[in-house]
């Protein structure tokens, strides 16, 4: 089901291009740092909303832990808004 991603955006990208985004996006913030993750979506995605869903799926395997108003969530479970940041200790 894993489609390539296109310059422009216009296929869906496969689990292995998010999760490689999720990663690339929180190792350039650096520890202790957040970011939204619809900004991964925006950036592999012209249309990005529908990929909120399957980046929350993926950011619940990658070495990223989702906080909700500071607070550690389950990305798949929480509703609402959410940040992800690197775990502690991670330096892939």
């Amino acid at each position: 089901m894993a489609r390539s991603l296109s310059s422009g955006g216009s296929l869906d990208p496969s689990d292995d291009a998010i999760a490689a985004e999720l990663m690339r996006l929180a190792q350039a913030r650096g520890t202790g740092k957040s970011f939204c993750p619809s900004e991964v979506a925006r950036a592999l995605a012209n249309d990005w909303r529908p990929l909120m869903p399957r980046i929350r799926e993926i950011a619940a395997q990658v070495p990223l832990q989702a906080t909700q108003r500071g607070k550690p969530v389950d990305p798949v479970k929480a509703r609402g808004p959410i940040r992800l940041r690197l775990v502690e200790n991670v330096t892939e």
